[in-house]
């Protein structure tokens, strides 16, 4: 079963009746923004101001719940270049992590750019990839000035030449924003300081915010000096974003390819504070997302649910490809347009395994859009990672009253129970676990059958004990 799902599948090019010629053919713009949550305006965020993307969103789909595949870099960018979640291709935790993860073999030659490559697109990637191994994709341009790179206007001008030099030739462009992940400085000893949200760069944001005019993320609730400067620091970041895409749009418009280019944009996963970045809550997987399909989109809101899953489907569809690989996502395509009748998913699953070398804690998260089930696969045998990227909220959770609600999320983050249940409309920060609730019992089992019918149809091989003990004594040896 597992084996067939790793099978090597060619990929036939099949063109639509009508773009048989280069010049007619759609170019693809893929838009990520590192660590981005819906920290935006055009999602009801109070304290952005974000009129660049607020744009871009009336003129394209807005889906209002969007989840990535994993709440950490390059499992979540593995979805994006394969139409598989971590799971099924072999990328578990970070490029970065020095312990081994990448993408398994058979699927090396049917990523993303390669695919399109062969149809006849120019391909390039502005920034960061992070995902292995680098050498198996095909890009005809590759600007690695971007993974750390904050200086939004030079990105812009590498974006300018490659469109530029692109002509007679559809093109694929992934532009990847840095903002708004951490910065550290290196110090003179050779070490890394503490992670920080640098302000501005560049004079961008042109208005920076400070602790004073920012509240305390509502999903932490923990509310110190030092961490709304942190907060004020990340919406600093955002800020930068809007500003880098009202670049690219403009630059699309006066180059002649606004009418001609899908956009598809969204953030990696959500922020990089604890309950957010590496955990299955809200914060960490859900994330904007806006489809803008020439000639097809019908810009709206939509309340469909859909996740980065689906992008590599809805490109190779938008640029006349047909695969017979086994995918688990699917082309957007149907859900773009503002129709009742269109049959579509009615749950959706993201999931964890790693982020770095260690823990490995893997969980599922299923939603339906109301109710949201958590399962801890390892639950009571070792605890999860408390924090992320340096945030400090956990250390100062503790100092909290021994019943205050944010010390008690906190440490359920590190050590939780193996059923979390939560209603998302009534508690959208996901601070009440209802999993024992006699109330919720048919909810719980609801969700755990879509679970279970999920993990089967995308053969996810973590339900395995004897998997399980396999992946941790591998990635634990390579880390020794």
């Amino acid at each position: 079963m597992i084996q067939r799902l790793y099978q090597t599948v060619a990929i036939a090019l099949v063109l639509f009746v009508g773009v048989s010629h280069a010049s007619d053919r759609l170019n693809i713009l893929l838009i990520t923004a590192d660590d981005l949550g819906t920290q935006l305006s055009c999602y009801g965020d109070p304290i952005a101001k974000t009129p660049e993307i607020d744009d871009l969103a009336r003129h394209s789909v807005q889906f209002q719940t969007a989840y990535v595949s994993q709440a950490s870099c390059s499992p979540s960018r593995s979805t994006m270049f394969t139409g598989l979640y971590p799971h099924g291709n072999g990328h578990y935790g970070l490029a970065n992590a020095n312990v081994g993860f990448q993408l398994h073999s058979e699927l090396r030659d049917d990523v993303l750019p390669n695919v399109l490559k062969r149809a006849g697109y120019r391909t390039g990637i502005i920034g960061k990839l992070h995902v292995n191994p680098e050498d198996s994709f095909q890009f005809d341009m590759r600007q690695r000035d971007g993974f750390g790179n904050r200086l939004v206007r030079k990105q812009l001008q590498y974006a300018k030449e490659f469109v530029s030099q692109s002509e007679g030739h559809p093109w694929f462009l992934m532009f990847n924003l840095f903002d708004p992940h951490v910065a550290r400085q290196r110090l003179a000893n050779g070490n890394r300081g503490p992670q920080y949200f640098p302000d501005q760069v560049d004079g961008l944001p042109e208005k920076v915010l400070t602790a004073q005019d920012v509240p305390p993320w509502p999903w932490q609730q923990v509310n110190s000096r030092a961490q709304r400067t942190k907060i004020a620091g990340y919406y600093n970041c955002v800020h930068r974003i809007d500003a880098a895409i009202g670049m690219l749009t403009q630059m699309l418009q006066q180059s002649g390819h606004w009418d001609d280019t899908l956009i598809i944009f969204l953030g990696d996963h959500g922020p990089p504070f604890a309950r957010g970045k590496t955990s299955c809550y809200e914060a960490g997987l859900r994330v904007p997302f806006l489809a803008r399909w020439p000639g097809v989109s019908e810009p709206h809101v939509s309340n469909r649910l859909v996740g980065s899953v689906d992008i590599y489907p809805t490109i190779l569809d938008a640029a006349g490809i047909e695969t017979n690989s086994p995918l688990h996502g699917r082309s957007l395509r149907p859900v773009l347009v503002q129709s009742e009748s269109v049959d579509w998913r009615n749950t959706l699953v993201a999931e964890f395994h790693y982020h770095g070398g260690s823990p490995f804690f893997p969980r599922r998260a299923i939603t339906d859009g109301r109710f949201k089930l958590i399962h801890n696969l390892r639950s009571g045998e070792v605890t999860a990672s408390p924090s992320v990227d340096g945030d400090r909220a956990n250390v100062m959770a503790e100092k909290l009253e021994s019943d205050h609600p944010a010390r008690l999320v906190m440490e359920r983050l590190a050590d939780p129970p193996e059923w979390e249940l939560y209603d998302l409309k009534d508690d959208p920060i996901e601070f009440d676990n209802r999993a024992n609730d006699p109330a919720m019992a048919k909810e719980v089992s609801r969700l755990k059958q879509a679970l279970t019918l999920w993990q089967q149809r995308t053969e996810d091989p973590f339900v395995d004990a004897d998997f399980l003990d396999k992946i941790e004594s591998k990635y634990q040896k390579s880390s020794n």
